[in-house]
């Protein structure tokens, strides 16, 4: 068998890497790839919207399963065209992906089926929103309605820190499109998880649980990123709280999509806050987690692309999941300015220490190849990914590979995974 993965960043080389692993899986294809995906599979330069080139490629090369890995290509139609064209691909269509696509449709959404989540308010007007956060108080969650690679969401503690957010996002469209709409909604306190399942519409699969670390600093200081580490098992995650919910959030969910006439058929990321031991929604994403998809797939133990496959096809009661006892770890490491203006081109050294490490897997997210060396790329640049036989074993020897590995400028948080360790 045959798959293209759609990305470039560290979920996707996850993805790769956890896909040639199945007996079934023939060759792996990635568009664009980085540099580390480069080491595994066949980089394809096609652009991750380009969908068009996508389904040619697709077309010629007899792909039989393409995984998409990004938001952005979801909510431009990439499945909905591949859908057409009788390509089995991975992901949900256009509609689906609005979940993701549309802060303020979520919202809605959420609202409109029962499923709980913070009070809030959509404005398209600036001095409305500023009065509405006069009228409120801080702290207020801000967050421009469409994409912005994770960075679209201010938690402003004072009133001027709102004031700045609504004028980035509104009058000078730091977020381009996407701050058109802004929602503003309640401050939940409490602890994050990240909480992934497979639908295929029909069937509902958990996946392992995890939580993610969003500020760029120690102790969750900082503005948010993409993610700055994971780590799986979550232990805020009990039994109680996961059956609670597939009560309140999964099963309100799949009803909504049904009477949307979604066909969704992928993953679903719900970012969860636990408030006193109850489950709020806080985003959907509807696609793997970056980082989480790290920890939790080096911890998967069934054939991925049989599941992928299933979910895609509508089969998905078929397929039986099973985990490693281990837990894992993932730090990112970022280049010198994330989540702003950062450097890139700097040489990246001891990699290859890693290469015959089975508890120690590094996923490249920002890199790309320069007269023959590893530089960086991008903002978040690795994601050092190690197993343990808990997790604090898992964060030991994370950080103990991330000492062999430099370049000029890498910055990564100390503290992944400290909440875990303290609760056990």
């Amino acid at each position: 068998m045959k798959v293209l993965v759609i990305g470039s960043g560290g979920r996707e080389h996850a993805l790769v890497w956890k896909l040639l692993q199945s007996p079934r899986v023939d060759k792996v294809y990635c568009a664009p790839g980085n540099a580390g995906i480069s080491e595994i599979a066949e980089c394809i330069d096609i652009k991750t919207d380009d969908v068009e080139a996508l389904l040619d490629f697709v077309k010629y090369n007899w792909i039989d399963l393409t995984v998409v890995g990004p938001e952005v290509p979801l909510t431009a139609g990439v499945v909905d065209a591949f859908i057409k064209e009788e390509r089995r691909i991975f992901g949900p269509d256009k509609k689906g992906a609005r979940l993701e696509g549309s802060k303020v449709f979520a919202k809605d959404f959420m609202r409109k089926y029962g499923i709980p989540t913070a009070e809030y308010k959509t404005f398209t007007s600036y001095l409305r929103a500023e009065e509405y956060v006069r009228l409120k108080g801080v702290p207020i969650v801000i967050k421009a309605d469409g994409l912005a690679a994770g960075k679209g969401v201010i938690v402003a503690e004072t009133f001027d820190e709102a004031r700045e957010a609504l004028k980035m996002i509104m009058k000078d469209r730091a977020f381009g499109d996407a701050g058109r709409k802004v929602l503003i909604e309640k401050c939940l306190q409490g602890e994050e998880a990240s909480f992934m399942i497979l639908t295929d519409s029909k069937t509902v699969v958990p996946l392992a649980t995890s939580q993610d670390h969003k500020r760029i600093f120690d102790g969750d200081k900082g503005p948010n990123t993409g993610g700055m580490g994971a780590y799986s098992p979550a232990p805020v995650v009990t039994e109680g709280l996961e059956k609670d919910i597939m009560k309140k959030i999964v099963a309100p969910m799949m009803k909504g999509l049904k009477k949307e006439r979604i066909d969704y058929r992928g993953v679903i990321y719900v970012g969860v806050m636990v408030c006193d031991g109850k489950p709020y929604v806080l985003e959907f994403n509807v696609r793997f987690g970056d980082p989480e998809a790290q920890p939790i797939l080096a911890r998967l133990d069934s054939d991925f692309f049989d599941l992928l496959k299933a979910t895609a096809e509508g089969r998905l009661k078929e397929v039986k999941v099973s985990w490693r006892d281990e837990a894992a770890v993932c730090v990112v490491i970022s280049s010198k300015g994330y989540p702003g203006p950062y450097e890139k081109g700097k040489t990246i050294k001891g990699l290859a220490s890693f290469k015959n490490d089975k508890d120690v897997v590094v996923f490249h997210a920002g890199t790309s190849i320069h007269k023959g060396k590893i530089v960086t790329a991008g903002g978040r640049v690795l994601g050092v990914t190690a197993l343990g036989k808990d997790i604090e074993t898992a964060k030991d020897n994370a950080y103990a590979a991330i000492e062999k590995i430099h370049f000029d400028g890498m910055h990564y948080r100390k503290d992944i995974a400290d909440k875990a360790i303290k609760k056990n």
